[in-house]
């Protein structure tokens, strides 16, 4: 992409973040603050995006789609136009939950295109790759908290069905207090695994050019994020409770389970 296009489109990206940030507080404390905010910082966003699109069409004299990057962030100006079309007729806010975190991830691996200069020092590759893999393990530990509630919560549902409620009492919580359990584990793995994604694709970014993108555990790893964002958006986004959640949450965890088995030797050739 030419020098000029990937500034807007990474103008565009800082200005999405403003929307990955108010999704994570909606999570997180089940409050949209910030979303008359970052909505405005997300169509200015769009705006940039469209300068940066256009600029590269008129380079190339044809839709920008030549590689997984620009196809991605053809595909991110899609999904953002879609929202503010939804918007614009149902007024809703509740895709912004999904479509937020979504944007700007895809916005960040297109925009992490053009090589930069490498790492100052050793050490601070080294301890940049130990943030990433700090954030992805508290991710997964929050995930299997979450699991784990799920997973109790579905017995005790089927305890109370069978009316055998005495027996699982005296050692599951209550439903409401898993289902508690549930939001707050979920709404913190989201937070530590989207932070994970970002810190570990600049890493990758920094440290390998354009070559990263094509792997396919960074593939698994996105696929997993995907599925991730879809559980919070359910959950919180579509209001789900109990037993919908709780099944998807071990479906998360099993999705996690694949990417950590697909991992398991990268850390050797990373570091």
């Amino acid at each position: 992409m030419g020098e000029s296009s990937i500034l807007w489109l990474r103008v565009a990206t800082g200005l999405y973040s403003l929307g990955l940030l108010d999704a994570i507080i909606t999570v997180l404390r089940r409050r949209e603050q910030l979303f008359r905010v970052a909505l405005a910082a997300f169509g200015l966003g769009a705006l940039f995006h469209l300068v940066s699109l256009v600029e590269q069409g008129l380079l190339q004299h044809h839709l920008p789609v030549n590689d997984i990057f620009e196809t991605t962030s053809v595909c991110a100006f899609a999904i953002t136009v879609a929202f503010f079309v939804v918007y614009w007729r149902y007024k809703t806010e509740s895709l912004s939950i999904f479509v937020f975190p979504l944007v700007f991830v895809l916005s960040l691996v297109a925009a992490l295109r053009n090589p930069v200069p490498g790492w100052s020092s050793e050490a601070l590759r080294n301890g940049w790759l130990s943030v990433h893999i700090v954030l992805i393990l508290l991710g997964y530990a929050a995930l299997l908290f979450t699991a784990v509630a799920a997973t109790a919560y579905l017995i005790q549902e089927r305890e109370l069905k069978r009316k055998r409620a005495q027996s699982v009492h005296r050692i599951l919580p209550p439903l409401g207090t898993l289902d508690e359990l549930i939001s707050k584990s979920l709404a913190a793995g989201f937070t530590f695994i989207t932070a994970g994604i970002i810190v570990g694709s600049i890493w990758a970014f920094i440290s390998y050019g354009s070559r990263w993108i094509g792997d396919t555990r960074i593939t698994i790893s996105f696929v997993t994020w995907a599925i991730y964002l879809a559980l919070v958006f359910v959950r919180v986004g579509a209001g789900w409770r109990g037993r919908k959640t709780a099944i998807l949450a071990i479906i998360a965890l099993l999705c996690s389970a694949v990417t950590w088995v697909a991992h398991a030797h990268l850390g050797s050739r990373l570091v």
